[in-house]
């Protein structure tokens, strides 16, 4: 019983965990579409701005800044998601894609770096 009680518990805490990423994705493809921004056409701009908000994330790791490190890592988030959708994928293919890519990958880690055999 005990054992039914903590499953159950962890999989609600999973789909609460599911139903909010997906809605954030919903919000930010619903937020760039009010914008104007998932046009196709914008996607070579779109890459501009992925790849900023990815420079700005290693400025932040680089100085050890917490706050501006988190607040990158979202921005690069939110950039890919408007990416994805302007190349008509969703952002959970393109996971899916790259998980399907590195599951089975063997290597290993050398200077913090892991290097595929």
């Amino acid at each position: 019983m005990f054992l039914k009680l903590v499953f159950s518990i962890l999989y609600f805490n999973l789909n609460e965990f599911i139903m909010k990423f997906d809605e954030l994705i919903e919000n930010v493809t619903q937020w760039a579409d009010d914008k104007n921004i998932l046009k196709p056409e914008n996607s070579t701009k779109q890459m501009l701005k992925v790849m900023e908000e990815v420079g700005e994330t290693a400025g932040a790791l680089a100085k050890d800044d917490r706050v501006e490190l988190k607040d990158g890592i979202g921005d690069s988030f939110v950039t890919l998601i408007i990416l994805a959708q302007q190349c008509g994928f969703t952002p959970s293919e393109c996971l899916e894609a790259a998980w399907d890519e590195i599951k089975d990958r063997t290597g290993k880690t050398t200077n913090g770096i892991f290097v595929k055999n």
